[in-house]
């Protein structure tokens, strides 16, 4: 069944990914953005999750609509921003779908709402978001769960990505393989902690999968399986790109710790915003497990291995002469 739908947030990494995914399959799309498409600029709607009204308007005629718009970054400013954008657009979204009698909404939320976990966590896993962004997309998801429930016949699709990477994404992924490319990595930690990842084809051929849910509440942790190691990591990636034999350059963790501390002191009295903080630290070196136990009983079968993405990556990234031009899509 071919379907109109919007995509909020699509001018994005994720959303611009998901709108050629989509427009292949024979979908029509309109993007809702506050920024224009750099690759569809003739489907893009100036929208913002804020404005209801516009919103409304943005969103008519479609029977599917994702959102994947969001505050996300550690450092928005100010912080109100995480729940205006987070939990009200989410309810705005709501009320624009049944105002419109609109029965399908896929949300990406976040393997945020676990916070710190100390083993593999499934979608059965209490949530206890440290931060204001897991804190926010958890109410979020809270809203969306309202929606479906004073609708019974309407299908809501959550899913839970961890961290996303793919070519072209300038996010927390990029910044680290960059960071062991240039061969000016320094380790924090023994290197032992394990990170689960997502590739961003096969986050938005499971995006693209979600159309087929029925009604009622579908709730997915998305990751690509097996975790790696932080030392796996960086051992696949300098073969890679073949400075496998430069020496690495290791912290102990308090050590890195006390430096981002120093970080966000002198971030607050400054104003300046830096890529080293405490909570960076923190994160890098702890273990961020997490499993689905839903997504295979859908019949879903992703396209690309984790290494498989992973190389396809650092090959575009590393391997391939590349300039900021060719990101194609809003990198906010």
């Amino acid at each position: 069944m071919k379907n109109n739908i919007a995509i909020i947030g699509g001018s994005g990494f994720i959303g611009t990914k998901l709108a050629v995914r989509l427009l292949d399959a024979g979908h029509s799309i309109r993007i809702i953005d506050k920024a224009e498409s750099r690759v569809y600029p003739e489907l893009w709607i100036k929208g913002d999750v804020r404005d209801s009204d516009a919103l409304r308007v943005a969103m008519e005629g479609c029977q599917v609509v994702y959102n994947l718009a969001a505050e996300h970054r550690d450092d928005v400013r100010p912080r109100s921003l995480y729940s205006d954008v987070n939990v009200r657009g989410a309810e705005n979204v709501c009320q624009a779908a049944r105002e419109l009698g609109l029965k399908k909404i896929i949300f990406t939320s976040s393997v945020a709402v676990y916070g710190f976990t100390e083993k593999e966590t499934d979608e059965s896993g209490e949530p206890r978001p440290f931060n204001d962004y897991g804190r926010t997309k958890l109410e979020a998801e809270k809203a969306y769960r309202g929606w479906q429930e004073k609708s019974g016949d309407s299908s809501l699709t959550i899913i839970r990505p961890t961290v996303v990477f793919g070519e072209g994404n300038r996010g927390n992924v990029y910044n680290l393989l960059n960071q062991i490319a240039s061969g000016k990595f320094l380790m924090v930690g023994n290197g032992r902690n394990h990170k689960s990842m997502a590739y961003v084809e096969n986050v938005v051929s499971f995006l693209e999968f979600a159309l087929r849910f029925g009604p009622g509440c579908h709730l997915f942790n998305y990751i690509d399986k097996p975790d790696l190691d932080m030392n796996s990591l960086i051992s696949l990636v300098s073969d890679k790109i073949g400075n496998g034999r430069k020496k690495l350059f290791r912290l102990p963790y308090r050590v890195g710790y006390a430096g981002g501390l120093v970080f966000d002191a002198v971030s607050r009295l400054t104003g300046k915003k830096f890529p080293i903080s405490s909570i960076r630290i923190k994160k890098f070196c702890s273990d961020t497990l997490f499993s689905s136990s839903g997504i295979s009983e859908t019949g879903f079968t992703p396209p690309y291995s984790l290494e498989e993405g992973l190389l396809r990556t650092i090959q575009y990234e590393f391997l391939q002469p590349r300039t900021d031009s060719d990101i194609l899509f809003h990198t906010e």
